[in-house]
């Protein structure tokens, strides 16, 4: 059967180009709208598979306002426009669309953009349908438990969090029927640590007396429906309501998502989620809690029935104590900071699948460890994880390192030999510096990703392989698709899970157990008792706007514990501060007044270890080993930051 397409363009003109290339192609057109008003009528009616949807249309509304409303619909949609305002294009980008296509297109364009779409859109909506039926297996096993009901509570809550991200949750009925309100409230602490927060803990840590927190817990409107509130209606929510004001001022929260669960025999329960981000919660939470009140009734319920249908935690019970989980960790991960969390929640819930996974992040943040993990953690771990740096292979050899060679297939071949995809089949390969691949190989590749074979150089055959892929980049590769360096149509094949790593600068929370970390490693393999960091020298990290991410703060701390001649290390040398009279937030990001960039700060740094290394960017004590990048991969950095063989040559005076 045809898929059948709505196109929502305000040009008369255009939408009649594109319904003649679109059924010519055998697609079924079921309406053409050119406002937000009539494409509801039409949706209504016709149900329509994928959206071609412009901008801006007839009318006060935008394709913005109704591409949110087919996402909640789970209608793909793509984007058709003319307009490259950077902060429209966010606003699109933040709805998620399968696509994005630039007046004016061709007609190769429109339909393998269509391809794609329809691809991602099945891939998204079988790895959701997987997702949740594994979190309602999660919880049927939970209600089946014979654990205790707090820890009963704890695995709800963590089974819920890669879905429902939360930083706090409070578990309870709020005094909604004649039993006063005994639930839990469970505080994040890292990725599989939490907290528990009972009324004797809570009244430990905010300094209120038992009657007057017991007053704070007496149910209010907000807690018997199930609504979400981000930035400035949270703000609203928690000057009404005391109890959540409280929380919010407590734990730093910036977002709320109530989840109204219904149980026999009870007036009502609540799951109340908390986020220290702004924006964390949407309509898509709400329909999730909508899909999973039936088995959280169950488990509720379940858990009521083993405490003897009296309060979820009965007056007589002695109180819990603050109780820790234990640390379950991702090697070499380090960090509990909300946008690592978040990174986490999303690592965990994509390992186990076969979904494709493309992470995105500044050089040195992490990304090779997130990709090992990916496929530690998945049902490939015993086959083998293929490496290659798209950076650093030699244009004339691309090829056959990715697909392998036949014997004297070019000067050189004296053997046949396979490629890193063969290599990795049964298994995954991870293309890092995914953005530095040739147009001309980029082509070749989204061949393998789509028919799952490979051809080697100078031979006939095809070769079928398995292949999980797992891409990374630090380039903005939708500039690489506006500036033609990118192919659309592969940057939409990589791009079906994305994970984003936060810069070591979005996560300074994390600096002094990542810096602990590190100098325990590097004092063991020096041989020496482990070092402590001095007040100065922790102040001196935390000031530093960390260009180098992770990675800078390694190899800092490496050198800081083989230099250190006694037990402390005192102060740190940092590029760009001086030890002086000068405040230790004296550095590279800024001059006067005015504040640096990233990319201004990325040079400034890369200059002044150019200066350290008298020009010198490969080899043994090159700047490229110092910075612990491919020579190739600095190079690049160089050239898109500006930075010249005049540079070079000057660092070297």
């Amino acid at each position: 059967m045809s898929q059948r397409i709505l196109i929502v363009e305000d040009e008369f003109i255009v939408a009649n180009d594109l319904s003649f290339i679109l059924e010519k192609a055998g697609y079924d057109i079921c309406g053409i709208a050119d406002s937000v008003e009539e494409a509801r009528e039409i949706i209504k009616l016709n149900k329509p598979q994928l959206v071609l949807l412009d901008i801006h249309l007839q009318g006060e509304l935008t394709g913005i306002d109704l591409a949110k409303e087919l996402a909640e619909e789970n209608i793909a949609f793509v984007y058709l426009s003319a307009n490259s305002n950077q902060k429209i294009l966010e606003e699109a980008k933040a709805t998620n669309p399968y696509g994005f296509m630039v007046k004016p297109f061709r007609e190769k364009d429109v339909l393998v953009s269509l391809q794609i779409a329809q691809y991602l859109h099945e891939q998204n909506m079988t790895t959701k349908r997987n997702n949740e039926l594994t979190l309602q297996n999660s919880l049927n096993d939970i209600i089946g438990d014979s654990t205790e009901w707090d820890q009963k509570l704890l695995r709800i809550a963590k089974a819920l969090q890669p879905h429902i991200s939360f930083d706090y949750l409070a578990i309870g009925m709020k005094n909604l029927g004649p039993i006063p309100y005994e639930g839990s409230s469970y505080l994040r602490l890292s990725f599989n640590e939490y907290q528990t927060i009972g009324i004797d803990e809570l009244l430990n840590i905010t300094g209120l007396k038992r009657n007057e927190l017991l007053k704070l817990q007496e149910a209010a409107d907000e807690d018997k429906r199930s609504a979400w509130y981000n930035d400035a209606d949270f703000t609203r929510l928690i000057q009404q309501n005391p109890a959540k004001k409280l929380i919010a001022k407590t734990f730093q929260m910036a977002s709320n998502l109530v989840m109204y669960i219904p149980v026999a025999g009870q007036p009502g329960f609540t799951f109340s989620f908390y986020s220290r981000k702004a924006d964390a919660y949407s309509n898509k939470h709400l329909a999730l809690a909508n899909r999973l009140q039936r088995s959280l009734s169950a488990a509720i319920e379940g858990i009521m029935k083993q405490a003897d249908n009296v309060a979820i935690r009965p007056a007589t019970k002695k109180e819990v104590p603050i109780k820790t989980e234990s640390k379950s960790g991702f090697e070499g991960i380090i960090g509990s900071s909300h946008l690592m969390l978040t990174a986490l929640d999303h690592l965990s819930l994509v390992a186990p699948t076969e979904t494709s996974v493309l992470i995105l992040g500044e050089s040195g943040t992490g990304k090779e460890r997130f990709a090992k993990c990916i496929h530690q953690l998945s049902p490939r771990s015993k086959k083998q994880l293929v490496v290659v740096n798209c950076a650093a292979l030699p244009t004339h050899l691309i090829e056959s390192e990715l697909f392998g060679h036949e014997k004297g297939a070019f000067t050189g071949a004296v053997d046949k030999r396979a490629g890193k995809f063969e290599q990795a089949s049964g298994g995954t390969i991870f293309l890092d510096e995914i953005g530095e691949l040739p147009l001309e190989s980029q082509a070749k590749l989204l061949r393998v990703l789509q028919e799952k074979e490979v051809e080697k150089l100078g031979g006939r055959e095809t070769i079928k392989v398995d292949v999980r892929v797992i891409a990374a980049t630090n380039c903005n590769l939708e500039k690489e698709v506006a500036a033609g360096k990118f192919r659309l149509d592969l940057y939409y094949r990589l791009n079906i899970f994305p994970i984003i790593l936060p810069s070591l600068r979005e996560r300074k929370d994390d600096i002094p157990v990542l810096a602990e970390h590190f100098i325990e490693k590097y004092s063991a393999m020096a041989g020496r008792p482990k070092l402590t960091l001095s007040k100065q020298a922790l102040a001196d990290l935390m000031n530093y706007n960390w260009p180098g991410n992770v990675r800078e703060l390694e190899h800092l701390i490496e050198r800081n514990v083989l230099l250190t001649r006694g037990n402390v290390i005192e102060r740190i040398m940092l590029p760009g501060i001086i030890p002086s009279s000068v405040t230790p937030a004296a550095s590279v990001v800024s001059i006067g007044d005015k504040v640096k960039s990233i990319d201004e700060n990325e040079r400034d740094y890369i200059l002044a270890i150019l200066k350290k290394c008298n020009g010198r960017i490969a080899g043994p004590g090159g700047a490229a080993e110092l910075l612990d990048v491919p020579s190739t991969t600095l190079n690049s950095k160089m050239k898109r930051l500006g930075i010249t063989r005049k540079h070079v040559s000057d660092s070297g005076d």
